[in-house]
């Protein structure tokens, strides 16, 4: 269900339960039917803005521990401009999934998976940020872009801008 650099496969079919009768998902079209390929790119669709909020969680909570040593809820909301709640429910999401944990009466810490996802999306960024500086675009519009880039860009693609950047912002021949 995941790539090499632990990101999710958006073409795997998800391992889900059947649904319950009369539930919303109930009503989903079947593979191979009409309506099945439109379900199954919302779906992937739906996929991949969670591991996109999963991964800017991940580097704010580390960004926060690096300056502050700790990384309260509070501080978290503000930094992403979300309520207090929804930082909660989120931080619970990313602990389930094992990239997080919290101790009474202090903030939120990241796991090693949690360190580890945090040091991709950060090189990714980067990675980003730099090829679009190499485009001319001016520095405060490339770290805007980026962070929507930073989410949805392929491997391949992030290659091809390291390798853009390697050989001094020239396409190789």
């Amino acid at each position: 269900m995941t790539t090499a650099d632990s990101r999710p496969d958006l073409d795997a079919e998800p391992d889900l339960p059947e649904p319950e009768p009369g539930s919303p998902e109930a009503d989903l079209p079947e593979p191979g039917t009409e309506g099945a390929d439109e379900a199954a790119r919302h779906a992937s669709a739906r996929t991949a803005r969670a591991a996109a909020l999963a991964e800017d969680y991940v580097e704010i909570i580390a960004d926060l521990l690096e300056r502050d040593a700790e990384a309260r809820p509070t501080d978290i909301a503000r930094r992403l401009g979300v309520t207090h709640a929804t930082a909660i429910k989120t931080i619970g999401r990313l602990k389930r999934d094992g990239l997080a944990h919290s101790k009474p009466y202090r903030g939120v810490f990241l796991t090693e998976a949690g360190h580890e996802l945090a040091r991709r999306v950060r090189a990714r960024h980067q990675t980003v940020v730099a090829f679009l500086a190499a485009l001319g675009v001016p520095a405060e519009i490339a770290e805007a872009d980026a962070e929507g880039i930073e989410h949805h860009v392929s491997d391949a693609t992030l290659a091809a801008f390291e390798r853009f950047l390697a050989e001094g912002g020239r396409v190789p021949e």
